[in-house]
């Protein structure tokens, strides 16, 4: 049996990999520092064990690969990470080793900016529900889906691609990585600002995706994404339409949303079937006719099986999934990683919650979102809402960019008229849950733990409205 020990295990998409590999017959090892859930409940309950702290000593003596990933943590002044290239054993990046179980099959990857974590999740579940036993890789927790990868015997594989480079040593896009042979291209807004600093320099990955496409593959693009239709026209190649707008090819009418979800008619056409579903937004609606077009335009499911499919599909975790359980008050958490991914979020709780109101608990956790250059991005990100509180930056990387302090983007959200309040711990935020009301909807914003407050806050507000409902 083949050893591989991962190092920053606790990624999605490293924890993924490490699963598949264990899928096909090897020893898996890994460490990491300041894991928290989901991914690290998710790897508890598949039986890895994360060695913590970094430390040489967590290399098993007998390996044959060691998978390194990119956090900022894992440089070579890290110390498992020095002796890891002090052995005489291959590093790869995850994404090299995707790319390695990939090869003899025919991936369908789905990019951009945001959609892509949903999109995954939900064609793997359709197909899944079809009856084909396809792989894929998910680069987050599907409450539908048993694990966040799995090989399978179809020769299809569904995989999240993402356009952050592969590791220090390697500054290909992951999704490069993974021999395309379809395309579902859901958004092209400017991200990653670190690494990317002009949108020109972030669209040209996903260039390079289009181009290296197969000559007979299908290319599936969102037409509400001006960005994206301009990449795919700019390609030469021949592409296919979906979005909210009537001039796509797959398209939809008479949506209609309500606390519990949403439903619309799908058009291709002449062609139409009614989709309901409890994921929230529109973008969400975005996601599905993405998925539901290049599904159907593969000849790998029929229109029924999809609504069929979309209307048991719960979502993911982490992506406006419902976190309370007792609380007349609803909280929902948002990968509030990026401006795109912030404003459809608040945008979907708002067509779906418009007579409540909206209190956000937010982390600028990304290096976008403490960049000084994205400073602007408080000026409207907020617009709409009744209550922002923010919960400080890290620190973690802060010396590699221009870091915004917590006074800065506090002072900037009120220029924008918002009302906010400052958290300095997590600590702060409970007094305010006290001033709640029960018409109140929170929504969490953060790409990261919050200080535990995305577990706290939930279970607060359960455990506050068990009591008083008891008495």
């Amino acid at each position: 049996m083949k050893r591989a020990h991962f190092v920053g295990i606790a990624g999605v998409g490293m924890s993924a990999t490490a699963l598949l590999l264990r899928e096909s017959g090897w020893q898996i090892t890994g460490s990491d520092e300041g894991s928290y859930p989901p991914v690290s409940d998710y790897l508890a309950r598949a039986g890895i064990t994360v060695r913590t702290p970094y430390a040489a000593k967590n290399i098993p003596k007998t390996v044959d690969l060691i998978i390194i990933g990119k956090s900022a943590k894992l440089t070579n002044e890290n110390p498992e990470v020095r002796a890891a290239h002090e052995r005489s054993v291959p590093i790869k990046n995850f994404a090299e080793v995707l790319g390695e179980i990939l090869q003899n099959r025919e991936p369908i990857v789905i990019a951009g900016s945001y959609g892509k974590s949903t999109a995954a999740a939900l064609m793997s579940w359709i197909l899944i529900h079809a009856g084909k036993d396809s792989g894929y890789m998910v680069g987050a927790i599907a409450h539908d889906l048993k694990r966040t990868s799995q090989l399978g015997t179809h020769r299809l594989f569904v995989i999240e691609g993402d356009e952050y480079p592969s590791g220090h040593d390697d500054p290909r896009a992951k999704f490069l990585h993974y021999h395309a042979h379809d395309l579902l291209l859901t958004s092209a807004a400017h991200d990653h600002v670190n690494i990317f600093p002009t949108h020109a320099d972030y669209l040209a990955p996903f260039r390079e995706l289009i181009t290296s496409l197969p000559k007979h593959s299908l290319l599936v693009a969102c037409a509400d994404d001006a960005h994206v239709l301009k990449l795919c026209a700019g390609s030469g190649r021949p592409y296919v339409t979906y979005g909210l707008t009537e001039k796509a090819d797959w398209s939809v009418r008479d949506i209609t949303y309500h606390e519990k979800g949403s439903s619309f008619i799908l058009t291709h056409g002449g062609d139409t079937v009614h989709i309901e579903t409890s994921l929230l937004g529109a973008h969400n609606v975005q996601n599905i006719v993405g998925v539901a077009a290049l599904l159907i335009e593969k000849g790998l499911t029929t229109a029924d099986q999809i609504a069929a499919a979309v209307k048991k599909f719960q979502g993911v975790v982490r992506r406006l999934d419902l976190k309370t359980h007792h609380s007349p008050i609803p909280v929902f958490e948002g990968f509030g990683s990026s401006y795109e991914k912030a404003r459809t979020a608040i945008d979907a709780i708002r067509l779906h919650f418009s007579k409540r109101r909206l209190i956000i608990f937010f982390e600028p956790h990304t290096f976008s979102w403490r960049n000084r250059a994205m400073l602007h991005w408080y000026d409207s990100v907020f617009s709409g809402v009744d209550h922002v509180c923010v919960y400080p930056p890290p620190l973690s990387g802060a010396t590699t960019h221009a870091q915004l302090t917590h006074d800065d983007i506090i002072t900037r959200i009120a220029l924008s008229g918002v009302p906010v309040t400052a958290l300095y711990s997590a600590a702060d935020a409970f007094p305010i849950l006290e001033t709640l009301q029960k018409n109140d909807v929170v929504l969490l914003l953060t790409s990261g733990h919050m200080g535990g407050l995305v577990q706290d806050i939930p279970a607060w507000l359960d455990a506050h409205y068990t009591t008083v409902t008891s008495s």
